[in-house]
């Protein structure tokens, strides 16, 4: 299998990048990356075109537009419509182009706003959706659909994978649009710079999440591309939860910050708690090797490292 063409669809993002260097890491020789430049997969005929050329045997689908809870809320149209162009024209040529196995990311939000806790894979469609983000869960929805009805229809290799909060290298440290762990080490980082500034976080910091380093994700990919997995939708992530009250002392500690913090209580927590299940993808041989603590830290020093660039 070292030898495959795999196409990483995606390669330049959070996710795409850290399955792609896992892969190369491992000797894999024959990748293929497009930037959306070169190849708008939202461009039914382009994609066409693409795998006519390229014929890739092996795809992983880390392609998405994705966004924090604001622009969610504020373009379900654009979330939904861009995000099934992108999967249906890539499940739609993997199909037609014989592609071997065909890795399809998703993200847990596809489960029900009150599911229990944690969050089962037999959760999906039993219950309404989180408003605010409904739109990207609904296209995430059908991809997995998609994927199980080719697999069940004409025996293909198609597998999802729905992993839990995501950070490390390449991942958004903007402060209007990131998610809650790197726009805290950003603002952490940036009190410490500004002579210790305070710090002023949203909420009471009782709201229970779970993260996980993205190269953990990267390993899970490579582990379902590795083994004949029996179904056909996984759940991926550590298993563990952390308040964000928590999460800040720790992201603080590994930056150095030495200041205040302060919980803004007017502002909303969220959903009390969101962990994910990982016994069925557990069972079979994978987990997370990653600790929270080396995860941050290691981004930390990513982040130092690229801090020019991102800053600007």
């Amino acid at each position: 299998m070292k030898d495959s063409k795999i196409y990483v669809a995606g390669h330049t993002g959070m996710v795409g990048s850290a399955v792609w260097r896992a892969l190369e890491g491992l000797g894999y020789t024959h990748l293929i990356g497009k930037s959306s430049r070169e190849l708008d997969l939202r461009n039914q005929q382009a994609v066409t075109d693409f795998f006519q050329n390229e014929r890739p045997e092996i795809v992983v689908d880390a392609a998405a537009r994705v966004g924090g809870i604001l622009a969610n809320k504020k373009d379900q149209y654009g979330f939904l419509m861009e995000n099934m162009l992108i999967q249906n024209n890539l499940i739609q040529e993997s199909h037609k182009g014989g592609v071997e196995k065909f890795i399809f990311l998703g993200s847990s939000c596809i489960y029900p706003k009150m599911a229990p806790q944690p969050l089962k894979e037999e959760y999906l469609l039993t219950g309404p959706l989180e408003p605010t983000n409904e739109g990207y869960a609904i296209a995430k929805i059908s991809g997995v659909k998609l994927c199980e009805a080719l697999r069940k229809q004409q025996g293909k290799y198609f597998v999802s994978l729905m992993p839990t909060n995501l950070y490390g290298p390449n991942d958004n440290f903007d402060l209007e649009t990131s998610h809650v762990l790197p726009a805290m080490l950003r603002k952490f980082h940036d009190a410490k710079e500004n002579d210790q500034a305070p710090v002023t976080l949203w909420g009471s910091g009782t709201p229970l999440r779970e993260f996980m380093h993205v190269d953990d994700l990267a390993r899970a990919v490579i582990f379902a591309l590795k083994n004949e997995l029996p179904g056909h939708l996984y759940n991926v992530g550590t298993g563990i939860d952390i308040s964000i009250m928590d999460l800040a002392l720790l992201i603080q500690k590994v930056v150095g910050h030495s200041g205040e913090i302060i919980w803004d209580t007017d502002k909303p927590d969220g959903t009390p708690r969101k962990l994910i299940d990982v016994s069925r993808l557990k069972a079979l041989g994978w987990w997370a090797e990653i600790s929270l603590e080396d995860g941050i830290r290691e981004t930390y020093e990513w982040f130092l490292l690229k801090k020019a660039s991102i800053l600007e």
